[in-house]
């Protein structure tokens, strides 16, 4: 069964509206929005978002591992989108029992 990527962009835009906090609510968050440009996510956010992802996920989904193979720049221009589609393609490949 797929992933609901729909579902999953909803779970990110909670844990990223906890994690801002003061993030204003008419602002949209879609799978084009960048992490640093449009939400002004800084690294403290990225850990506090990652704790989140472990507690929702759990093993499922490895952020750490995700953020690994990106550079400065390519972390501060990561979608939303990019999460949600590591997030599905994780999901889809938890076995089923």
């Amino acid at each position: 069964m797929s992933a609901d990527r729909t579902d999953i962009l909803s779970d990110i835009d909670a844990m990223l509206r906890a994690v801002l906090g003061d993030f204003d609510d008419g602002v949209e968050i879609t799978m084009d929005s960048t992490f640093r440009d449009d939400l002004g996510l800084e690294s403290l956010d990225v850990v506090s978002l990652a704790g989140r992802l472990q507690a929702r996920y759990g093993d499922a989904v490895n952020f750490a591992q995700f953020v690994a193979g990106l550079d400065v720049a390519s972390m501060g221009e990561l979608r939303v989108g990019q999460l949600v589609d590591h997030i599905a393609g994780s999901l889809d490949r938890v076995p089923t029992r």
